[in-house]
């Protein structure tokens, strides 16, 4: 009957199990895959499978037993950049969602506001068209596999067994809080001016014609040049969206 000792179980799962937890940790915190309609079971299992088609790619992993004094250290490593590559990838739907809630503010659009299930939080009309937008965006220009891409190349950035502090400090995951609103003011900036445009002209005819309602033509000139100018930005979305997944995927890639 053969018998195996603890260290060649260990040599056998410590390579696969380490970056298991890792990619899980992405899978629980990245846009779609941590959506409420994924179920946790299909999480760990696509978790597993990437984990175990990695491994061709990964490099020599160190054998930490599951009772080593350092393997909680460990543990939160992973989970600690998991969450993080997840993080970075949400801030590219963070970005335009808040050029949405922005647009919808300028046209008047932002009092329809309704519950989302899906991520458990108020959202606009607007913002949450672009949204949806940008989910589809990041399926089909492949941001998922640029997800993966990052995951594992993130193993040779932050090899398991670090510092979970060091790995916080060279990521300096602060820094992505400006890009939200860089990149969604760039975005929401030509209808932003396109809007103020008509306000201030809307301004001028209330002064010259007072006789005019400005309140009654002035939400449907808004709302109507806002959906126009929705129409023909929409199709320019796809560089920014490029744009946010190379720099929030960058710092995982090449350190």
């Amino acid at each position: 009957m053969p018998t195996f000792t603890e260290a060649q179980i260990m040599a056998l799962v410590s390579p696969v199990f380490w970056p298991f937890l890792r990619i899980l940790a992405v899978f629980s915190s990245a846009p779609i895959f941590s959506s409420r309609s994924v179920p946790m079971r299909t999480r760990v299992a696509l978790a597993m499978l990437v984990a175990l088609c990695a491994q061709a790619g990964l490099p020599d992993q160190p054998v930490i037993a599951l009772t080593d004094p350092a393997a909680f250290a460990v543990v939160m490593q992973q989970v600690i950049v998991g969450v993080a590559i997840g993080l970075a990838v949400r801030i590219v739907f963070a970005s335009v969602e808040l050029a949405g809630e922005l647009i919808g503010l300028q046209m008047g659009l932002n009092f329809a506001g309704f519950f989302d299930p899906s991520t458990n939080s108020q959202s606009s009309t607007v913002g949450r068209f672009f949204g949806n937008t940008t989910m589809l965006l990041f399926v089909v220009m492949g941001g998922h596999l640029m997800l993966l891409q990052a995951v594992i190349a993130s193993f040779n950035t932050f090899p398991i067994g670090g510092s979970a502090f060091e790995s916080i400090n060279r990521m300096q995951l602060h820094e992505l809080g400006a890009v939200v609103f860089r990149y969604g003011l760039w975005i929401a900036l030509p209808m932003i001016g396109m809007l103020i445009f008509i306000n201030i002209v809307l301004g001028f005819v209330s002064r010259i014609a007072p006789q005019m309602n400005a309140f009654a033509i002035g939400f449907p000139l808004t709302l109507s040049a806002g959906l126009v100018g929705i129409a023909f930005t929409l199709p320019m979305l796809d560089a920014p969206v490029a744009a946010l997944m190379r720099l929030a995927t960058q710092m995982f890639i090449g350190g």
